[in-house]
């Protein structure tokens, strides 16, 4: 798979893209797949709280955000993933995919829980902040490794299929997130930690799925 030669200049070519084209669609490919896609479950549940739990954010005793502020809270989680695209598409050629992979969905998980028990309007917005640097990081890791590891023959079903389905996930997420904001199910004050929370939950499953994801493509 390192088929490789060095020229007097420096240059270096290889053999290895072109090996990558030729492999069949196989078991390899099939988890790259899921580990990444199930990562819009993630950004589709995030996009769809941050409409949902509004009215909940107003009323609780620890945010009693008003409007302006419920919208800075969607602008943090924009600015974060615009940040963390950045950065961690920066750091993906120094770390490694792998490392890279690890990192951002830590950096979600960690900030999505914390957002589930922010204390006050200054926390919210730094964690929500985080959380967006996390799925920032998740857009550009995930889209490179397509263009790496699925033969180009597969690469644009593959690709539609993955980003599209963020409007189903983001459609479920708005059923998850009713079912928790209503206060004849959940006290308001609550509600909204707990939708936060799910979000947590689901990076850990994520977090796991990852551990599929080798650094380069098997040998054929």
């Amino acid at each position: 798979m390192s088929a490789t030669s060095r020229h007097a200049s420096g240059e270096v070519s290889t053999l290895v893209p072109a090996r990558l084209e030729r492999l069949p669609w196989g078991r390899f490919h099939v988890l790259v797949i899921v580990a990444l896609g199930i990562t819009w479950i993630l950004d589709g549940l995030e996009v769809t709280l941050a409409g949902s739990v509004a009215p909940a954010l107003k009323e609780s005793s620890a945010l009693r955000f008003s409007d302006s502020e419920v919208g800075l809270a969607g602008s943090a989680y924009l600015l974060g993933a615009v940040v963390g695209a950045l950065f961690f598409g920066w750091l993906t050629d120094r770390l490694g995919r792998k490392k890279l992979f690890v990192t951002t969905i830590v950096v979600y998980l960690v900030a999505t829980a914390l957002t589930g028990l922010a204390w006050n309007g200054f926390s919210f917005l730094l964690f929500r902040f985080l959380t967006g640097c996390g799925i920032g990081g998740e857009y550009s890791a995930i889209n490179s490794t397509i263009q790496e590891l699925v033969p180009a023959r597969f690469r644009g079903h593959i690709d539609l299929m993955i980003n599209g389905s963020f409007w189903v996930w983001a459609a479920l997420g708005a059923l998850v997130a009713v079912a928790l904001i209503n206060p004849a199910l959940i006290p308001s004050q609550f509600g909204w930690r707990l939708a936060f929370l799910t979000g947590a939950v689901l990076g850990l499953i994520v977090f796991f799925m990852r551990m599929w994801i080798p650094e380069r493509a098997p040998s054929h």
